[in-house]
């Protein structure tokens, strides 16, 4: 079964617009979990936007299920999953103000920083991924750098399966089955849905884990929190 992680930035944002303490990040996580989640995922970004640092520190004292904490590794931010240990760090190049993630690494011209980075998350015992385009060309690279896991970037995909074009999920699947060959796990996120998950899990037979918030979070406003992680769980099981 494929671990499903809920990204709750979004109910950050919500808390953050109208300032205070509503809604209770730390009291969603918490129920998040208790409906069937196996992690929280988090996104920390310089300029706080809507998870805080002190969040994630917060956090740490409510997750029970794996803690994932997202981000570009800045000094701020290796301090900051140095001083948590989560279960899992997941590395991505986004810039300082990028509205979301918008490209994986390049893992040839980053390889000898990534993987300084990589040898100290790991030497913490933290579970390391890296977000990561599915271009057959950076499989060489990321196995050097060797990462636990690779985080797939799937807007490309979701986009493309929107428009019915299903071949796109074949870049996709080499690109796991390469990197799952040299002991490297594989993480997907970005836009997946109940829509398009199933076909995804389905055509990544290795998938160990994937990221969701803004579409569930958007889809439980129709669905209810509750239901829609279950039905995510379905598809992934």
């Amino acid at each position: 079964m494929t671990k499903l992680s809920v990204n709750i930035n979004k109910i950050a944002t919500l808390r953050n617009s109208r300032g205070g303490n509503y809604p209770d990040i730390l009291k969603f996580a918490k129920k998040i979990q208790d409906f069937g989640a196996d992690g929280i995922t988090i996104h920390p970004r310089p300029d706080e936007r809507h998870i805080k640092y002190a969040d994630a520190i917060a956090l740490k004292e409510v997750v029970f299920t794996e803690f994932n904490i997202e981000g570009n590794p800045i000094d701020k931010f290796i301090k900051l999953v140095n001083k948590i240990k989560p279960t899992q760090v997941t590395l991505v190049p986004d810039a300082i103000d990028a509205i979301t993630s918008n490209s994986g690494w390049d893992t040839i011209n980053n390889k000898n920083m990534l993987k300084e980075i990589v040898n100290e998350f790991k030497s913490n015992k933290i579970r390391t991924s890296i977000f990561l385009d599915p271009d057959i060309k950076y499989i060489d690279s990321v196995c050097e750098i060797n990462p636990n896991r690779v985080e797939l970037y799937t807007e490309q995909f979701a986009k493309e399966f929107s428009q019915k074009n299903l071949t796109t999920i074949n870049s996709y699947a080499i690109c796991a089955s390469e990197i799952s060959k040299s002991g490297i796990g594989i993480n997907a996120g970005h836009d997946l849905s109940l829509k398009n998950i199933r076909f995804f899990k389905e055509n990544i037979p290795d998938l160990a884990e994937v990221s969701i918030g803004h579409s569930l979070i958007t889809e439980s406003l129709f669905l209810g929190l509750e239901n829609t992680i279950k039905r995510y769980l379905k598809h992934l099981s």
